[in-house]
């Protein structure tokens, strides 16, 4: 009989690894085992997965989840671009960038794009083109960005958050291509935002 109690265990046990197997969530070629969140705020989530690697080891893996944001690069009829050069937290340094932003709770990316347009720079645009989407670092965040050429501009009163120290930058498309290719603007999304807009307004 205890023999046979142990076999049954085996059974069950095989059993529950198999279902575990089953039901696993697939990302491709790795298998998710359990998902633990590590840390959160309004703005972005950390959690920690138990997988199966591609080559059928255990291993972990660590995903930062952000707010989907949009990008924005206003060109006037003169040909002028309106960019950001602002300090920037997280690399100590002022960057100069498209205006930028995350999309609020139930709000369209083109409603998020009129209004981080409205709020950093006071710019308002009767044509908006959207150019694609850009995820700025693809190995451990998930945060899209949607990028969009804004026209007709009409010029209005800035209202940035209270972290926004924004000086605004005027200067031709040409110039910020340069800028690009230079390093100097260094922004993932404003960098192929510029490229992009450059080549579209090409045709």
């Amino acid at each position: 009989m205890a023999e046979a109690g142990r076999y049954t265990q085996t059974l069950n046990e095989l059993y529950s690894k198999y279902l575990a197997v089953k039901y696993m969530k697939i990302n491709g070629p790795w298998k998710i085992k359990d998902s633990v969140e590590k840390y959160k705020n309004p703005w972005l989530r950390v959690r920690e997965d138990q997988v199966i690697r591609p080559d059928g080891k255990d291993g972990i893996f660590g995903v930062i989840e952000m707010v989907a944001g949009v990008s924005v690069l206003p060109l006037d009829d003169e040909g002028f671009i309106y960019l950001t050069k602002e300090f920037h937290y997280a690399v100590e340094r002022d960057t100069i960038e498209v205006v930028s932003g995350g999309i609020d709770r139930n709000e369209k990316e083109l409603e998020a794009a009129r209004r981080e347009l409205k709020e950093e720079l006071g710019i308002e645009a009767d044509e908006w083109i959207e150019l694609g989407t850009v995820d700025p670092f693809t190995t451990v965040i998930n945060s899209p960005a949607t990028m969009y050429l804004a026209k007709k501009l009409r010029f209005a009163e800035a209202d940035p958050e209270g972290t926004e120290r924004i000086h605004v930058m005027k200067i031709k498309l040409v110039d910020a291509l340069n800028m690009v290719m230079e390093s100097k603007i260094t922004h993932g999304p404003s960098c192929v935002l510029i490229l992009k807009a450059f080549e579209y307004l090409k045709k």
